[in-house]
């Protein structure tokens, strides 16, 4: 048996906040649902996927290096959020590896079906590709906080870490 993405999962994630109740269901139709168990990974750093991914269920760390180097976690996903908004509006490699913490659900949703709704759900697109939007600046905005804390910690103490 199939599984299909919940509308209201997707209602309550980071890319559905706009959305009514008919437009998450448009959008659980074009969604792929993939189930990984803990340590199994979901997307490997400079992989050419452009998936969309919402986090239905469990958690996912977010790493970076491997293969040759020790991998590093940068950040824990919790449900409702979503990962790989660069590689699916820029079409470019991975910039992360997600791995799975325990059992987890994610919905996948790829650049090709989601532009197809361009014709037929406009408006749609045009929500949930503000809520990316919004989803990147946050982004944007706590590096930079956390780049302004690294920075002034060093200046305090001259130098020693």
């Amino acid at each position: 048996m199939t599984r299909k993405a919940s509308p209201c999962v997707i209602s309550e994630s980071s890319v559905g906040t706009e959305l009514d109740e008919t437009e998450c269901q448009v959008l659980a139709q074009i969604m792929g649902v993939q189930t990984l168990q803990d340590g199994e990974v979901l997307v490997t750093e400079g992989e050419a996927d452009n998936s969309l991914f919402v986090l239905a269920s469990g958690r996912l760390a977010v790493a970076h290096g491997g293969a040759g180097s020790r991998e590093s976690v940068v950040y824990v996903m919790s449900p409702g959020e979503c990962a790989g908004t660069r590689a699916f509006v820029d079409r470019t490699g991975r910039k992360a590896t997600l791995r799975a913490i325990g059992d987890v659900t994610v919905y996948a949703l790829q650049p090709e079906a989601f532009e197809a709704l361009l014709q037929v759900h406009a408006l749609l697109v045009y929500k949930v590709m503000r809520a990316l939007f919004r989803i990147t600046h946050r982004n944007l905005m706590r590096m930079n906080m956390e780049s302004r804390e690294l920075t002034n910690y060093i200046t305090r103490s001259k130098g020693r870490y």
